[in-house]
Parts: C-alpha cells; structure tokens; sequence
C-alpha cells in the first residue's frame, strides 16, 4: 500500500519537500505540506543548528475519490454491480458500471441514472472547494448514447442543408443537447440553439445566416 504521508528533513524547507516527493513519487500538485520546524542555523553558524521538518500528505486522486463515493451509493442501494472503469480526464471522472441490475439503474430514457449521477455530484462536492465533474455511466450505455446523437445531428444536418429549413429535435436533457451543439460546432454552415423550457428544452438546427 502506498505510503499517504511521510516526515523528512533538509538543510531548507524546500530541500524536505523534494526529499519528500521523491520518495512519494509524485509531483507538488498531488500533495499537502505541513512545515513542522523551519531550519535554524544555530550560533556561529553550526552550533545549534536544527533541520527543516515538513509532513508531506499525498492527496487521493479525485477519480479515486469519485469511485469511493459512488460504491457507498450504491451499497447503500442495495444493487448488483461492479465498477468496470474509472477514467480521469479533462477535469472529469468517468466511472462505468457494469451487473444485473443495470436496467434499474439507468432508468426510463437514463432518468435514474441522472439522478444517481446528480447524488454522487452533491455527496464528493460537499467539502471540496476545487469541484470534481462525475460522469457516471453504464455498459457504456451514455458513450453508446453519445455516438447515437452525434450521427443523429449530422444526419440532420445534412436535411437541413438540402431542404434549406430548420430541424427541431425532440426535447433533451442538458447534457445531451451539449452532445449536439459539440458535434455540429466545427460546420461553417449549420448553426444549433436550444429552444423551450425543461424538461421541454429542444435543439434547433438551421443555416448560418
């Protein structure tokens, strides 16, 4: 098991620090320091002379922290499941599941899934001043649902561009509206804007002007 904190000394604070990180193997951003004793140099120069004493504690990963959370969760839920991933990327943890009971979990059109989602969000943010994104999905159920939207709007695109009118899409959650405005940003000739209230909120896809 990895060491989470460790004491080391050095003739600065900075030399302790460094120390420390070596030995942890990890880099300034990942830790947190506590300077025990500031060096001294004692009368002459070396008489008396004390060491600088820093506790360096190694911070969890937040995807690790993430993954922690959503098993007390869904312990709690009393569901069959395993965690098949977790990911770290672009400020967000990825987290799939996989099991028995994943129809339940996903819900009708992932409301469920949304919602556990949402809890997980609120119980790993409640303390932390630097936020965590959680992404939690299902046999891949939302990358499977992304790849699904994605053709969708550039199918539609594609209408648009022909027929020259525009396209409003059935409502959507937010999520999967940002799905759509993202694969359709980079064509210099189609626009998207969302239109209506939730849960009624749609996409439009048209012409740019």
């Amino acid at each position: 098991m990895k060491v989470q904190a460790i004491e080391k000394r050095g003739k600065s604070v900075d030399e302790a620090i460094k120390a420390a990180l070596d030995e942890l193997g990890c880099e300034i951003d990942d830790v947190s320091i506590e300077v025990l004793e500031e060096p001294t140099k004692g009368i002459l120069g070396f008489v008396g002379k004390k060491p600088a004493i820093v506790k360096v504690y190694l911070r969890e990963k937040p995807e690790e922290e993430a993954r922690k959370v959503v098993i007390e969760l869904l312990d709690k839920m009393k569901i069959d499941y395993q965690i098949n991933s977790v990911d770290w990327a672009e400020g967000k943890a990825r987290i799939n599941i996989v099991g028995k009971d994943m129809g339940l979990l996903i819900g009708r059109k992932g409301e469920t899934l949304n919602a556990v989602q949402f809890i997980v969000g609120l119980m790993i943010n409640r303390k932390r001043e630097e936020k965590i994104r959680v992404m939690l999905d299902v046999e891949d159920y939302r990358r499977k649902r992304e790849e699904s939207l994605e053709s969708l709007a550039l199918r539609l695109s594609d209408k648009v561009k022909k027929t020259r009118k525009n396209v409003v899409m059935r409502p959507m959650s937010s999520q999967e509206r940002r799905i759509v405005h993202t694969a359709l940003q980079g064509d210099p000739n189609i626009t998207t804007y969302s239109l209506g209230d939730e849960p009624n909120r749609k996409v439009v896809i048209s012409l740019k002007k």
